[in-house]
């Protein structure tokens, strides 16, 4: 019994299922016999079992390369991947000295952008700052309101960029680069007034994303302002500029210069407001619609009248 009890085991089969059948058919049943009745209860090895049951189903976004989330840097989110506005990559330094009027390292204009993009609901917004910001204030770099870079970095929002003394001179590194390569692996959106031309130069995808997707800005009166049509009266609005899915504007129809009075029906290409159905009644139809004459017959008239 135990002998029996082990080999079934060995196949998959459960405990309770071999010892019921092993006490319908008796102790000295062959296994042939034991194996035909447990197929007939409609028992299944466990393996057996566990393929039958279908995996749970993983949707993955089209245009992934695997379910596997991919490496977090710099504070990423899992919601920012869902969000529909794209990530913002501020140069600090950039919009700094622009609301210092290119005097002083003005903290307050950073916090007037961050704010702008929040208010907005970016969910990802990046500062890029030098570390040696954070050094004492001297004469010929002043530096205001450094109490909000400190703000924002306990916000995970500023990051700063290396640098080090090296035999008292400072070795900074470069911060353009820090941005342009963050920006660019986000697909998101660079906010300076600086063109990168050395960047472009040296990169020629960089240049591509550099042209068309970094975003100039001003200050008017503490106020952050970027422009309506960032690349130009004939490019995509700031809404469609700060969005991965841009919204295409509804066709504006000119109206019809002969109103009333025009005979070209359904196949004028002008707007007409009286008439609502214009695509489906020709001029023809609209009168013995009036008259009440029905289309079938109007139809079947002019097919008599036309030559052969």
């Amino acid at each position: 019994h135990q002998s029996k009890l082990d080999f079934f085991c060995k196949l998959g089969y459960g405990k309770q299922d071999i010892c019921k059948v092993l006490e319908s058919l008796g102790q000295e049943a062959l296994e042939d016999d034991v194996l035909k009745e447990l197929i007939r209860m409609g028992s299944k090895p466990q393996a057996l079992e566990s393929q039958a049951q279908p995996s749970p189903l993983k949707l993955v976004a089209r245009g992934s390369c695997s379910t596997s989330p991919g490496s977090k840097w710099l504070g990423e989110d899992d919601s920012d991947s869902s969000d529909h506005l794209r990530p913002i990559v501020i140069d600090g330094s950039n919009v700094a000295m622009s609301h210092g009027n290119k005097e002083v390292f003005s903290c307050r204009g950073i916090q007037l952008a961050v704010d702008w993009f929040r208010e907005r609901g970016h969910t990802y917004i990046k500062v890029f700052v030098p570390l040696w910001r954070k050094e004492p204030s001297r004469q010929d770099s002043p530096i205001a309101d450094r109490h909000i870079l400190e703000e924002l970095e306990k916000q995970s929002i500023l990051v700063y960029t290396p640098s080090r003394k090296v035999k008292g001179k400072r070795v900074v590194c470069y911060d353009d680069r820090y941005i342009v390569k963050v920006a660019y692996e986000k697909d998101g959106v660079i906010v300076s007034n600086d063109h990168y031309r050395d960047l472009q130069n040296e990169n020629p995808e960089w240049k591509w994303f550099i042209e068309q997707r970094l975003l100039m800005y001003s200050f008017v009166s503490n106020r952050f302002m970027p422009p309506d049509d960032p690349l130009g009266r004939h490019g995509p609005t700031l809404s469609n500029f700060l969005s991965k899915k841009p919204v295409l504007p509804e066709p504006k129809w000119q109206p019809c210069p002969y109103g009333k009075k025009c005979t070209y029906g359904n196949k004028c290409k002008f707007y007409h407001p009286e008439r609502p159905h214009q695509a489906q009644l020709s001029v023809a139809d609209e009168l013995r619609a009036k008259i009440g004459v029905p289309l079938s017959l109007g139809k079947e008239e002019e097919k008599c009248n036309r030559p052969p």
